[in-house]
């Protein structure tokens, strides 16, 4: 770091993205992107946005937000479109979190959570997971502090039912409760309808996973008005254009396509029950995943060798070096092709 570089960040520990290489084509199982294409529709709005890419975008997103609206059976001012789920999970931290409010989430969950709160500031308490990689509701309720769940986890895919979520908001009134949903649409219930219910819920998706939209960058929060106002407070006194025109009108092509979305769901789906039954054969232990991809070790094999010996055959996944989870993988769901090509490949390194 230079010698400009403020005290303020000399601690921050930055989040590590998931290997891009550049080195040789690879099967991309790594970073839990979609194998399938955006929609016709998605790619066709946003060829059609550089026409006016002169022009500043709407900082409202006010077709995208009526969109999204319409789909989700929210009003428009319940929702902020963001560049990434990531932007409004900043923006969560930077509202919601303080002195005063301090937050909690699981030790072993999204990486980002912990940047975030370092970088604004945001006192924090990583509570453990079970044994099981389980979330120990007890440890939620009536916690009176800023509150974090990926549902589904990740990288343990697990996901909290609803009813379960619902007891943690009951019991923190007072607090602000974040339920990120980047996975919600491989399967799970999302958190959406209760925002008419609970004024201290806000519901976080994006466009990367079940839209196959990743390098657009787009993200959005649900919340009662009153929450979406505190977040546009933080958007607007930092980045009023957060969103792009080729983006913006990308994701309303998608929202256009919602039968293309739901299918590669399904397909995304029936190809995670294949990779779980064909690694149970192998002898692998796996959680019970409901996203996009499958959390999975071998009693036989280190995870960081199974990891070097698949990405040496051209497989690329996600291996943690924190103990509690260092010997698994987390192994993105492809195409049905290419979940045949990682189990030979995994057949090949066991001798099987």
């Amino acid at each position: 770091m230079s010698r400009f570089f403020s005290s303020k960040y000399s601690g921050l520990v930055p989040y590590t993205p998931g290997e891009q290489p550049q080195d040789m084509r690879y099967i991309k199982l790594n970073t839990n992107e979609s194998p399938f294409p955006p929609s016709e529709k998605a790619r066709k709005y946003s060829a059609e946005a550089l026409e006016k890419l002169q022009l500043y975008p709407d900082p409202e997103c006010t077709r995208l937000r009526e969109k999204l609206a319409e789909i989700l059976g929210v009003e428009p001012c319940e929702i902020l479109p963001t560049n990434g789920s990531d932007e409004i999970l900043n923006f969560a931290f930077m509202a919601f979190g303080d002195e005063a409010h301090p937050a909690i989430f699981p030790d072993i969950t999204y990486g980002f959570y912990t940047v975030y709160a370092e970088l604004n500031g945001v006192p924090y308490r990583e509570i453990p997971l079970k044994d099981d990689f389980t979330i120990d509701l007890s440890d939620y309720i009536g916690a009176n502090k800023t509150i974090f769940i990926a549902n589904p986890n990740a990288p343990t895919g697990i996901a909290l039912k609803r009813c379960d979520i619902e007891k943690i908001l009951e019991s923190n009134p007072d607090n602000v409760v974040v339920i990120d949903e980047a996975y919600v649409d491989f399967g799970n219930e999302s958190c959406v309808p209760l925002i008419h219910k609970y004024p201290n819920l806000l519901v976080t998706q994006t466009f990367s996973k079940s839209r196959s939209m990743a390098g657009a960058r787009l993200g959005f929060g649900v919340a009662c008005p009153e929450l979406i106002r505190d977040l546009n407070t933080v958007k607007y006194s930092t980045n009023p254009y957060n969103i792009n025109g080729m983006t913006m009108a990308a994701g309303i092509g998608a929202l256009e396509d919602e039968e293309y979305t739901r299918a590669n769901c399904r397909m995304i789906i029936k190809n995670r029950e294949y990779t779980s039954t064909e690694l149970k054969n192998l002898g692998f232990v796996m959680t019970d995943s409901g996203t996009n991809f499958v959390f999975a070790k071998h009693p036989d094999i280190d995870g960081g060798k199974l990891y070097s010996e698949l990405k040496s055959r051209g497989i690329l996944v996600r291996h943690f070096d924190k103990e509690k989870i260092s010997e698994y993988n987390r192994i993105t769901i492809g195409t049905h092709e290419q979940m045949e090509a990682f189990i030979n490949a995994v057949r090949e390194i066991l001798g099987q």
